[in-house]
């Protein structure tokens, strides 16, 4: 197996789109950005940093579990795929899922203490029974949303999980919304599955929207309008919404208009085109969410990724069919 193979067993380049999730639960927890708190049996700040980390080795042994799984349906559907063109052997595949699923679970301890680690573990198994036993069966969406969800959730810790819920609830959505759409690049989704996806982008977007508007209303705005420190509080008040703004913005703008589409012409090209639209807008999604937490850090962060995204699928010259989540259906 050669580095190539592996990064095209793994998709390399959608493990992008996972990383923000730990950043958004942080934020959304209190562990990260102007909000953090911190409470007995926290890490240091600066360990966080191997949560996203965690993240995306859970997300790439999930890929690499996905083909292990669906080596005889790709066989038909995708030959191209790594195991059943024979770049990859069946015992390598599972060995790489495993190995990436251990990795990830001794980040998540070392980055985010016994916290996330209580998190991490549920995660790991969710994303093994949806390779290996929901993937095909209509419990499938819920079990990667979930995934999702937690992954999400593994960023807050446990003890800061109601914090994080709402931040957790906007990527479980999404989420569930591009898996159905997912089902549908091969043999055409449904006009009813494709508005209903578009409803779940609407309302997360306008739920991100709302809560970014009501910290508007409610910052710092008693304060003598030349004193220094009222002046400091509240830009650490409006810069963090305003960007959650835009980034909603963004967010609904990447993914909105291919699922309309996908309304008006519910065929397996358009449900193609909707899936990796969803894909690639989880990004702006994470950024608005770590926004809404108060880190713009997270936000600068992602902001990169996004560039480096763009980056490589300019770059990238092979159609693929990457599924949401932390593994693919």
């Amino acid at each position: 197996m050669t580095l190539r193979d592996y990064l095209d067993l793994v998709r390399a380049p959608a493990v992008l789109s996972v990383v923000g999730d730990t950043l958004a639960g942080a934020a959304a927890g209190g562990r990260l950005g102007s909000a953090r708190t911190v409470r007995a049996g926290d890490v240091r700040a600066w360990r966080l940093a191997l949560l996203p980390l965690s993240s995306a080795c859970l997300y790439a042994g999930g890929m690499a579990l996905n083909d292990y799984a669906d080596r005889k349906l790709d066989a038909v559907e995708r030959p191209e795929r790594p195991l059943p063109s024979g770049r990859v052997s069946p015992a390598q595949a599972l060995g790489v899922a495993t190995g990436l699923t251990a990795a990830g679970l001794t980040l998540a301890a070392a980055g985010g203490g016994r916290r996330s680690f209580a998190l991490a573990v549920p995660l790991a198994a969710s994303v093994w029974t949806y390779d290996l036993v929901a993937k095909n069966h209509a419990s499938g969406p819920v079990v990667m949303a979930a995934c999702r969800g937690l992954d999400v959730l593994m960023g807050a810790g446990a003890g800061r999980v109601r914090a994080a819920l709402p931040a957790a609830a906007a990527l479980t959505v999404h989420t569930a919304g591009v898996t159905v759409l997912s089902r549908g690049e091969v043999h055409g989704t449904t006009p009813p599955l494709a508005a209903a996806v578009a409803a779940g982008t609407v309302g997360v977007a306008g739920a991100v929207a709302v809560g970014a508007l009501r910290s508007l209303r409610s910052g710092p705005t008693a304060e003598p309008a030349l004193g220094r420190s009222g002046a400091g509080r509240r830009a650490r008040a409006v810069v963090p919404a305003l960007a959650a703004l835009a980034s909603a913005g963004v967010y609904a703008a990447s993914c909105l208009p291919q699922q309309a589409q996908a309304v008006g012409a519910p065929d397996a090209a358009n449900a193609f085109a909707a899936t990796k639209a969803g894909i690639r807008s989880m990004v702006p999604l994470q950024a608005a969410l770590a926004a809404r937490g108060g880190s713009l850090g997270s936000v600068a962060v992602l902001a990169a990724v996004e560039v480096v995204g763009r980056a490589l699928r300019a770059r990238s010259r092979r159609s693929t069919s990457p599924n949401p989540g932390l593994s693919e259906s």
